[in-house]
């Protein structure tokens, strides 16, 4: 390694020091002053910047064209609102409290899960981004079930490629004793847990476009053709898993709330598991628009029902 090479690596290495000291610091920051944080981030994103707000809009319009420009205007200034409080929110998991956590993220219907689980029968939760996804691990405050020794609490994601980053998502999404599953191998980490006899609760971020290999399947979704991603369903069935959908909402600012819903469809069809889903999600984003991730390119390369069968 030439000496250029080793000068780029130790600026690199105090940089992120110097990241981990201001995130740890933020952290440790009251709740009043991240979302004073959060305010002046907003405008920063959506006034300065104008992060994706292309993106955002153009999204929104498709989605809701019996909306007029004033509403979709309104919906698109508290997306980037409710943007800005999820990043202030998540960096809060570094130095936040049970108690609080328990305070600020509620669920119903936990029963259910925990019912499964005690029957010996792994759980699948159809998630998607809306509200504060990050917060969701903290189920495990509401079971009755000790994650880790009495069941393991998992969570399917995406490595990231900077290695720093990734190593901090990861201690996010621990941060209550969810395990994290990498994608690429999660079925047969949970395969494992299966035949080792360790029940599981798994949640599935399932609003985001098929993965490259899965098997196109196009529903109508929010005014148009849509391909929802399957390789959700084929898990839960090749486990004999419960299907749940989590219904987000966002009761007030810093609180939200999931409900447990159990998913019950008709098998017959070919993905019955994911219309359902499509249908459950959209209800779910209709209610609060403005807490779904707009900014995500969901409609990049559109979709014709004739596509359905075929390898995304």
């Amino acid at each position: 390694m030439s000496d250029t090479d080793n000068k780029e690596k130790q600026a690199a290495g105090w940089r992120y020091k110097l990241l981990g000291w201001l995130t740890a610091a933020m952290a440790r920051l009251p709740m009043w002053a991240l979302y004073g944080v959060a305010d002046l981030l907003f405008v920063v994103l959506y006034h300065l910047a104008g992060y994706r707000r292309r993106v955002v809009r153009d999204n929104l319009a498709g989605s809701f064209p019996d909306k007029e420009a004033g509403e979709l205007r309104r919906i698109e200034r508290q997306f980037f609102r409710n943007f800005a409080d999820y990043i202030v929110e998540t960096l809060k998991l570094l130095h936040v409290t049970d108690r609080e956590m328990r305070r600020r993220m509620t669920f119903s219907g936990v029963e259910v899960i925990d019912k499964a689980l005690a029957d010996g029968r792994p759980v699948v939760c159809y998630f998607a981004h809306i509200g504060n996804w990050e917060w969701a691990p903290s189920i495990t405050l509401w079971s009755r079930l000790r994650a880790g020794s009495d069941a393991k609490f998992c969570q399917i994601y995406r490595p990231l490629r900077n290695r720093w980053f990734d190593s901090l998502m990861l201690r996010l999404r621990g941060r209550f004793g969810a395990v994290s599953l990498p994608k690429r191998r999660s079925f047969l980490d949970l395969l494992r847990y299966r035949m080792e006899g360790i029940p599981t609760v798994t949640g599935f971020m399932s609003d985001q476009k098929p993965s490259h290999g899965d098997t196109i399947h196009v529903v109508s979704f929010l005014n148009r053709p849509t391909a929802i991603i399957t390789g959700t369903e084929t898990v839960c069935r090749r486990l004999d898993a419960l299907p749940v959908y989590w219904r987000m909402s966002k009761p007030s600012r810093g609180h939200y709330h999931i409900d447990v819903v159990e998913m019950k469809a008709d098998m017959a069809g070919e993905f019955p598991l994911t219309d359902l889903y499509a249908r459950l999600l959209e209800e779910n984003i209709r209610q609060d628009p403005s807490l779904w991730l707009w900014s995500h390119k969901r409609w990049k390369h559109p979709v014709t029902f004739e596509m359905n069968g075929q390898k995304a």
